[in-house]
């Protein structure tokens, strides 16, 4: 059994989460998910976490 990491790539939480590449990226260039919450930053590249895009569909967050 494959268990994803907490943090992933755009394109590895896009292949997890049935939404586009694009559709992550304008959510974060729009403000709709935030820094330190739906994602995060590391050296220069974005990193989505998947417990709170969980959250974030639940409406928690």
């Amino acid at each position: 059994m494959l268990v994803p990491a907490r943090f992933v790539t755009i394109k590895l939480a896009a292949a997890l989460t049935g939404l586009s590449d694009k559709a992550i990226s304008r959510k974060i260039e729009k403000g709709e998910w935030a820094e330190g919450l739906q994602y995060r930053r590391r050296d220069g590249r974005l990193y989505v976490d998947l417990r709170a895009y969980e959250a974030w569909v639940q409406g928690k967050r």
